[in-house]
């Protein structure tokens, strides 16, 4: 029987925006430094129609989804980054797909988008969240120099 347990696991928010891009960065350098694995995850949801009728029939969002984090791990860490990355695509809001995919990692690591000079002082509803019930410790990466 093999004893050896699975190193440790980093999840990170990804959306595309500059506040992700860091967050990924930093959680990258820190699975590099603990030898952990990186899980990039980003939500995806159906566009809100207001009630209005609309054929979604011809978009793939979870495609799209999976299309635009490839494209910015690979920006973001480059084709050969030094961790194991495994990402990871989910339909439902990200405050919840985020504290779901969290569950029993070490770390979730997210972005904090400002919002001015008062509401730049709080955290955004994402990070909000993911701090107040997440399972494991977590870390928000701000951008805006505060």
């Amino acid at each position: 029987m093999n004893s050896q347990a699975s190193p440790p696991l980093i999840v990170v928010g990804v959306d595309g925006s500059e506040a992700s891009r860091a967050a990924l960065r930093w959680a990258a350098r820190q699975a590099e430094l603990t030898g952990a694995r990186l899980r990039p995850v980003q939500a995806w949801r159906l566009p809100v129609t207001y009630g209005m009728p609309v054929d979604f029939s011809d978009t793939d969002f979870g495609e799209q989804a999976r299309e635009n984090l490839r494209v910015t791990v690979e920006n973001t860490l480059g084709e050969h980054p030094g961790v194991s990355v495994d990402p990871q695509v989910v339909e439902g809001h990200p405050a919840a797909v985020l504290t779901e995919a969290a569950k029993g990692a070490e770390l979730l690591v997210v972005g904090s988008h400002g919002h001015g000079a008062f509401a730049g002082m709080l955290l955004g509803s994402v990070s909000h969240h993911c701090v107040h019930h997440a399972t494991c410790p977590v870390l928000v990466v701000r951008t805006d120099g505060a």
